[in-house]
C-alpha cells in the first residue's frame, strides 16, 4: 500500500506556516501543496503562493474546480452563498479535493492530510474525513504552536504575513460573507472593482428572491454610503480601543501580532478550507 502526504493551502497565514514547519521538520516525506482556486481570490493571495513556492522550492497544485462560482450560483437558484448555505465552499473548495483525493484513494493508498489547526485553536468543524484512509493529522496542535509561533515561523523563513493582512486578517474569496462590516469597507477601499463585482452579484440576486444580502442585515449599496462608511470605521476603531486596553503589552513581541478581526469580533463559524 502507499502512502501519500498532501497539505492544502488558503493563501492565509496558518497554512503557509504549516508548509513551512512540515518543509523544515520533515523534509523526508514528499508532501504536494495544494491551492483550489476558485478564480475569485484577492490578487495578494496569488502573490503570497507565490512567494511560498519559492521558499518551498517546488510547485503549489492548483486544483480548478471544473465549473466556475457563475455556474454554481445559477444551479442554486441565483441565491447567494451564507454562512447557513456555504454552497461555495462545498462546490469551489471541497469537492476538487474529493475529486482530486478519489483516484489516489482507489488505488489503495493511505492519504495523509495536514491541516493547520493551531494550539490555541479549537478543533473547528469541516476538516472530518469521511473515509478511513484519509487521515487527518493536526501537526500545530501536537507541537504545541500558537498563533504567535505560526508568526515566528513565517517571520524566520523570510516571508512575513501576506500583504493583505494590512487590512483583512482573512483569506477567501473577495465577496466572502464571512467578512465584517469593516471587511467590506477596506475592500471598497483597496479593491473597487472587486467590491462593485460583489454588488453587482447582490442585486441580481435580490432580484431573483435571494433572502440573503453578503453582509449581514444591509445590502453594499446601503453599507457603502459616506455616513454609513464613518460609522462602521468609527465602531472599529472603538472595539480596537476597547481590546488593546485589555491585553497586556509584551516588549519581546511589540507590533508582531496583528489583532485579528476574530479577536475583535468573536469567533465566527468560518470554512477553514478557504480561511487557514
Amino acid at each position: 500500500m502507499s502512502e501519500k502526504h498532501v497539505l492544502g493551502l488558503s493563501g492565509g497565514r496558518d497554512s503557509a506556516a504549516l508548509a513551512v514547519y512540515m518543509r523544515q521538520h520533515h523534509p523526508e516525506l514528499q508532501i504536494e501543496y495544494f491551492f483550489t482556486d476558485t478564480g475569485k481570490e484577492l490578487p495578494e493571495v496569488y502573490e503570497y503562493l507565490g512567494r511560498l513556492e519559492g521558499f518551498l522550492g517546488q510547485p503549489i497544485r492548483r486544483l480548478n474546480p471544473d465549473r466556475n462560482f457563475d455556474f454554481w450560483l445559477k444551479q442554486y437558484n441565483d441565491f447567494l452563498p451564507s454562512p447557513q448555505t456555504r454552497w461555495c465552499t462545498r462546490q469551489l473548495k471541497l469537492r476538487p479535493f474529493e475529486q482530486w483525493l478519489r483516484p489516489m484513494l482507489d488505488d489503495g493508498a493511505t492519504v495523509y492530510s495536514y491541516v493547520a489547526i493551531r494550539s490555541d485553536e479549537e478543533y473547528r468543524e469541516g476538516y472530518a474525513s469521511k473515509h478511513d484512509r484519509l487521515i487527518v493529522q493536526l501537526p500545530f496542535k501536537h507541537a504545541g504552536i500558537d498563533k504567535a509561533g505560526v508568526i515566528d515561523i513565517l517571520d524566520g523563513a523570510g516571508l512575513g504575513l501576506p500583504d493583505y493582512y494590512s487590512w483583512r486578517t482573512r483569506s477567501g474569496c473577495t465577496f466572502c460573507f464571512f467578512q465584517q462590516k469593516i471587511e467590506w469597507v477596506r475592500l471598497k477601499e483597496q479593491h473597487p472593482e472587486a467590491f462593485k463585482e460583489a454588488k453587482a452579484y447582490e442585486k441580481d440576486a435580490v432580484a431573483h428572491g435571494s433572502p440573503f444580502t453578503w453582509s449581514q442585515g444591509e445590502s453594499l449599496d446601503d453599507l457603502e454610503r459616506p455616513e454609513r462608511v464613518a460609522q462602521i470605521k468609527s465602531d472599529h476603531e472603538k472595539r480596537v480601543e476597547r481590546l488593546r486596553s485589555k491585553v497586556q503589552a509584551n516588549p519581546m513581541r511589540a507590533d508582531k501580532e496583528p489583532i485579528d478581526i476574530d479577536d475583535l469580533y468573536g469567533k465566527a463559524k468560518m470554512c477553514l478550507a478557504c480561511h487557514k
